[in-house]
């Protein structure tokens, strides 16, 4: 997945390179700035040092000294004045610059902070969008495998206020969302029974007393007008099967239903012929049609390129779920052929899943942004689009 957003220790990450939020003496800090320099050991601020510092919204690079990561690019991010010092212009260069930087220096994989969402003050939730926008523009012309780290759930919490509209459709069904744990009602709240109420006005009946039961020592013969009903019944369905379900499609479920005669190899093989068109045959008959080249359609759909030409040379491949959903979005398709494209791929959307709410209600909205759709379901713990 080119783009990912995930909770993780950015000092931990195996990548090409981190992005420091550093301040302008690059001599180290608190925050994310401390925990790199902490992590890198000594000889990072004996190395930077050297740099001559670093104006805000610019970016210096390094080696990663004691990390996994084999460079360092360290960013100034502006310090939160009420949005009205140029802060969202600076917070945007700091991302702009870092990617040109790795990028120049012909990383494969970098992985960002929050920057300025710490110590600096800027809003978290505000921070989190311009961090998606800036890095989903460079994806959109480059190639690259970008990684966004969240350390906590605090960003979480600011950003879900981004979508009030989503966030009001998914609260009353998934209570869970709001951040509240419902209580356990107590023993006086809890209802004597587990039944569902009956309607207001009806009153349940009263149960009726049961009825003792003689015990037979034998069996009571059946009398002769019992005999020749029972035995008209059971002429009249073997004369008219079709009246126990036989023939009706379905009709195997029901316990009276004629069993259906098994199919013969020849059968089997006729039908084995006439499969549908797979998932990767519809995938790619939907680009032509959309007059897109491959390129742009993986990029759009948030997939790697190798992924992609599985997928293309392989008619039989099976993606996994957000992955076919990323390809539905990228084309930009309607709701029901997303669900005709993820039915190839043996999926389909359930009104009772978060994941399958959210998707629904972008596509519902025309919105088929997959980075504003990740970014929402990331805010609501989700899956991310892509793979």
């Amino acid at each position: 997945m080119p783009f990912q957003i995930i909770r993780a220790d950015l000092t931990k990450l195996r990548v090409d390179a981190v992005v420091n939020a550093a301040n302008s003496s690059l001599l180290g800090g608190g925050g994310v700035d401390g925990a790199i320099h902490r992590a890198a050991g000594p000889e990072l601020r004996e190395y930077c040092a050297g740099l001559g510092g670093c104006r805000t919204g610019e970016a210096k690079l390094s080696p990663g000294f004691g990390l996994p990561a084999k460079w360092i690019i360290h960013t100034v991010g502006p310090i939160w004045q009420g949005g009205v010092r140029n802060e969202e212009s600076l917070l945007r260069a700091c991302y702009r610059s870092s990617l040109a930087l790795a990028l120049e220096q012909g990383c494969e994989s970098v992985a960002f902070p929050l920057i300025s969402a710490g110590v600096y003050g800027y809003p978290k939730d505000e921070a989190f969008h311009v961090a998606v926008r800036e890095i989903a523009d460079f994806l959109r012309e480059h190639e690259m495998t970008v990684i966004l780290t969240v350390f906590d759930d605090a960003a979480l919490r600011a950003s879900s206020r981004r979508f009030p509209r989503l966030r009001s459709l998914l609260e009353p069904r998934l209570p869970s969302l709001s951040g509240a744990a419902f209580p356990r009602p107590s023993a006086e709240d809890r209802p004597a029974c587990s039944a569902a109420p009956l309607p207001a006005g009806l009153a349940a009946p009263a149960a009726p007393p049961p009825k003792k039961q003689k015990k037979a020592l034998f069996p009571r013969p059946r009398r002769k007008k019992e005999r020749a009903a029972q035995d008209t019944e059971a002429a009249r369905e073997e004369a008219a099967p079709s009246l126990t379900g036989a023939g009706i499609p379905g009709a195997a479920f029901y316990g009276n239903a004629a069993p259906r005669p098994a199919e013969t190899p020849a059968e089997l093989d006729a039908r084995l012929r006439c499969l549908d068109e797979s998932f990767s045959q519809m995938l790619l008959r939907k680009i032509d049609e959309k007059g897109l080249t491959d390129a742009a359609c993986y990029k759009r759909a948030n997939v790697d390129r190798k992924l992609f030409s599985k997928i293309r040379s392989d008619l039989n491949y099976r993606p996994s779920k957000p992955t076919a959903i990323a390809f539905a979005i990228a084309l930009e398709l309607p709701l029901e052929e997303t669900r005709e494209l993820l039915m190839k791929a043996g999926f389909a959307l359930s009104p009772s899943s978060k994941f399958d709410v959210i998707i629904e209600y972008f596509i519902g909205s025309g919105n088929y942004d997959i980075f504003e759709i990740n970014e929402a379901l990331f805010t609501f713990d989700q899956n991310l689009l892509g793979a």
